[in-house]
């Protein structure tokens, strides 16, 4: 077993926040020792960089083709082409795990696992699932319901009913979903219904059971209004994603049920001029709500609703957003590794966990143009080429 050593840097605790001087011994696949003075077999000179764990987005879709493509109006193989570029690219700006939150099948993970692709570890949602005439229902007048995505890979995600939740989720999971995504709300991008509560609570609950029935699995939940959200929560969903118009009622829900929050600040932040009216500063107002409820947020970027390029300017909107740089980092790591369930593997620089480093220049926290100061990146131990 090789050692290579990451040497004369600073390493960041995504715990406390402290930065201090540390060497980092990478074996294989796994971070075999921190500390001072370490050697190895080989070494990478780090003088004056800071070394966080590799970056977790919750919350993306890597076959949607590159922003402003409309992806159900590309061929499905298209679709499925368009996640390498997408992947290489989350890869090389240090996002080493993420969470597909609709649009991948079972078949890019297998070629990210086989190595036929490069990119972060993958988890699947495969599709949102949601009631009739919900979001995920895709309707035209002219001509009626339109299936761009039905295929045996990405089951029907069109349910009605408790049973009917059920058996969505078991025809998810059949294809290989980690995950199960319901659509509770409307969609602020089409610009319908937003604060609309699409499905009732026996239905949610039916879902959330039948996927931890399943292997545990859990349930993430979009939700742009209170009510929606508030009741992902009662529901025993694992996650609220966008949350945009939250309010007390349903941060006090989300705080009490253990809800983590992904509010995927790009889609409202990164262009705050052509987004609809009052949502950025409703978005930078869910935040305050939740953070003063004591809600745990994870990073999430919803790409490519802005480029995938820019993911990591995630981190600078959480900041700004009332989690400062330390808690930034935090909800990009250790905190987004807990919401998935892989803490244990990874999301901090830490003996016996996964080898996923980033390598930055400068020894500072800040957030700000991250992909100019990005050194190197290790995934699973091996360095990433740049």
């Amino acid at each position: 077993m090789s050692r290579r050593v990451l040497h004369s840097g600073s390493v960041l605790d995504v715990r406390s926040g402290d930065v201090r001087s540390a060497d980092v011994v990478l074996a294989d696949d796994r971070i075999a020792d921190v500390g001072i003075g370490l050697d190895g077999d080989e070494g990478v000179d780090c003088t004056g960089a800071l070394l966080v764990p590799g970056f977790i987005d919750c919350h993306t879709h890597v076959c949607f083709g590159p922003a402003g493509v409309d992806a159900l109006q590309l061929p499905r193989s298209a679709r499925t082409l368009s996640a390498v570029p997408v992947l290489r690219t989350l890869l090389r700006l240090g996002v080493t795990t993420v969470r597909d939150a609709w649009g991948a099948d079972a078949g890019v993970r297998l070629a990210i696992e086989n190595g036929w692709i490069e990119g972060p570890e993958l988890l699947l949602s495969l599709r949102q699932v949601g009631t009739t005439g919900a979001i995920g229902d895709v309707w035209a007048p002219r001509t009626g319901a339109l299936e761009f995505y039905g295929d045996p890979s990405l089951p029907d995600p069109i349910f009605d009913g408790a049973d009917a939740g059920r058996a969505v989720v078991r025809r998810m999971v059949q294809a290989g979903a980690d995950w199960i995504k319901v659509t509770a709300s409307g969609s602020m991008a089409l610009g319908i219904g937003v604060h609309d509560v699409h499905l009732t609570y026996d239905e949610l609950a039916a879902v959330v059971d039948e996927a931890h029935r399943r292997g545990g699995r859990r349930v993430m939940v979009h939700a742009h209004g209170a009510r929606a959200a508030e009741l992902a929560a009662r529901a025993g969903a694992a996650s609220v994603e966008h949350g945009t118009y939250l309010d007390e009622a349903a941060v006090a829900a989300m705080a009490d049920c253990g809800t983590w929050y992904v509010p995927t600040l790009s889609v409202t932040q990164s262009d705050p001029e052509h987004g609809p009216d009052g949502a950025p500063e409703a978005h930078r107002e869910s935040m305050r709500l939740a953070i003063e409820a004591g809600v745990r947020i994870a990073m999430g970027t919803d790409g490519p609703v802005r480029p995938h390029s820019e993911v990591l300017r995630e981190l600078s909107h959480l900041a700004a957003a009332g989690l400062g740089e330390a808690g930034a980092f935090r909800a990009a790591t250790i905190d987004a590794a807990r919401l998935l369930g892989l803490a244990e593997d990874r999301g901090e620089i830490a003996v016996g966990k996964r080898a996923d480093l980033v390598v930055l220049d400068g020894a500072t926290l800040d957030c700000a143009a991250m992909e100019e100061r990005l050194r190197q990146v290790f995934h699973n131990g091996v360095e990433v080429v740049r």
